[in-house]
């Protein structure tokens, strides 16, 4: 299962760490902690979207000389778009570190205001980064502030970071509130944001779906589960990340998030949990705050680590779904339901597994029928730590079962182990969902040079250090600082490919 190699660990002296690793790291043990945020994606190509992960022509700001114009539209929508975009900022990030599923870099995204008393602004997760970051926002006057990561949800796609809104000393700052209920098919709507690096585009576009399934990035990276998307045909690009999508009366009814490299699909994040994060937000973050009265916000989420997919009825009949059960799910969704959620996968180790089958058909949690995402997401966050009841459809035969709640962050890494230049942190739900493996082992985010010389290569588990088992970090850092300078000492780890060898 695992292959062995020598790894020579370099614990040079000053003079020779600073020709090797420019940071000082070649040896020297230092466990950071991270701030109790989530975790993204991978600097491979997207399968499907395209997605600001580094700096690129079409996403580099080059301070037009003029202001961009707002397209030639009815006076409703022209003064709907003036409005919004005082509160739309261009976001400039760069991860200073590898974490997780990102490799360090710089990028160009968007974000707009939601709260101006607090400077909250929101974002993409994948723009605000899972590790160390650092960012700017720029207004449309050109004023430049700093941001600061403030929350990271661990499964879908937003963020939350913020400004000191004394910074601001010319621009009229808006908010732009959110109407999560307002989406609907057919509405017209416009995307006010960064798209293809311009600092101010309006994209126009009419939602066609609500219930799209989140789309998949990749293998190897961040993806969006458990949740609707909806789709438009905007043709968004790079930069646009982040984008407020607004109806006519300038509310967001969506957080832009990615597209089709190929084609005119857009896919907009819907903002029900969003809402719900920023409420809590508040409560935690007093208005006009200084640095020291702000506190990370306490934002429950829970998790069984199983991946959900909505199913049409007719590939749920042949699940086993009873006529009985089926006309129970349709009454709970009215006449615009047209499926059930059924379980895709769990997690190894997981309160999923063994509990719950590929093909289960989900009827009713803690008493309450379960249609959609957003029920289930809600009673997962109410209770986090406690066993619920659980009615599903297995072959045709209804079954309860006991099933833990979980906590999503106790599984989302915040910390990271540098070593000569190399990134290991704890294997996060996002990669243990792709690899099909338990979170908590030693993931490899950047080799570095002493693992790198030993071949090991990014995205590897690592299982044990001079024949010392390492099964999470703590165990990887205790049997690393036991070592000396020269030390060569064998190594275990394995990839997600051959994890069956």
């Amino acid at each position: 299962r695992a292959s062995s190699v020598a790894v020579v660990v370099v614990v040079a002296s000053s003079a020779s760490r600073r020709r090797r690793s420019p940071r000082g790291v070649g040896g020297a043990l230092r466990l950071r902690s991270l701030p109790p945020r989530a975790t993204m994606t991978d600097d491979e190509e997207r399968e499907e979207l395209e997605e600001e992960v580094s700096p690129n022509p079409a996403t580099t700001m080059d301070d037009p000389s003029s202001e961009p114009l707002l397209p030639e539209t009815d006076a409703t929508w022209q003064g709907v778009v003036r409005r919004v975009s005082d509160g739309v900022v261009v976001i400039k990030t760069t991860g200073v570190r590898a974490f997780d599923t990102e490799s360090a870099g710089s990028a160009y995204a968007t974000g707009f205001v939601v709260d101006k008393a607090r400077g909250v602004v929101l974002t993409n997760r994948h723009v605000c980064r899972p590790g160390p970051v650092t960012a700017e926002a720029v207004f449309q006057n050109r004023e430049e502030v700093p941001l600061r990561a403030l929350y990271s949800d661990p499964v879908h796609d937003f963020a939350f970071m913020r400004f000191d809104p004394s910074l601001v000393k010319f621009q009229k700052v808006t908010d732009v509130p959110l109407a999560p209920d307002g989406a609907a098919v057919g509405l017209e709507v416009r995307i006010v944001g960064n798209d293809s690096g311009e600092k101010l585009s309006i994209l126009s576009a009419t939602l066609a779906r609500l219930d799209r399934d989140a789309p998949k990035y990749g293998s190897k990276g961040y993806n969006d589960f458990n949740t609707f998307y909806i789709q438009a045909a905007s043709g968004t690009k790079g930069g646009s990340s982040g984008s407020p999508v607004v109806d006519v009366n300038g509310r967001a009814v969506a957080l832009n998030a990615g597209s089709k490299t190929k084609g005119s699909a857009a896919y907009y994040l819907p903002l029900h949990r969003v809402k719900r994060a920023l409420d809590l937000l508040r409560d935690a973050c007093p208005a006009n705050p200084g640095d020291a009265e702000w506190r990370a916000p306490i934002i429950p989420r829970g998790t069984t680590q199983t991946t959900f997919q909505y199913r049409g009825f007719d590939e749920c009949r042949r699940l086993g779904v009873s006529i009985e059960t089926e006309a129970v799910l349709r009454a709970a969704q009215g006449v615009d339901g047209t499926g059930a959620l059924v379980v895709n996968d769990t997690v190894p180790g997981g309160p999923g597994e063994g509990v719950l089958v590929v093909g289960d058909v989900l009827v009713k949690m803690d008493g309450v029928v379960v249609v959609d995402f957003v029920t289930l997401e809600s009673i997962l966050d109410d209770n986090v730590g406690r066993t619920l009841a659980c009615v599903v459809e297995r072959g045709g035969v209804a079954k309860t079962v006991e099933i833990l709640v979980g906590d999503l962050h106790a599984i989302t890494p915040s910390r990271m182990l540098e070593i000569a230049g190399g990134v290991v942190n704890a294997l996060s739900y996002q990669q243990a969902r792709n690899f099909q493996l338990p979170c908590g082992g030693v993931y490899v985010a950047e080799p570095g040079y002493v693992l790198g010389v030993a071949n090991v290569p990014k995205h590897a588990i690592l299982t044990s250090l001079g024949n010392t088992p390492t099964p999470d970090l703590d165990a990887f850092a205790a049997a690393y600082a036991k070592l000396k300078e020269g030390d060569r000492v064998p190594v275990s780890y394995f990839v997600h490919a051959e994890r069956h060898r």
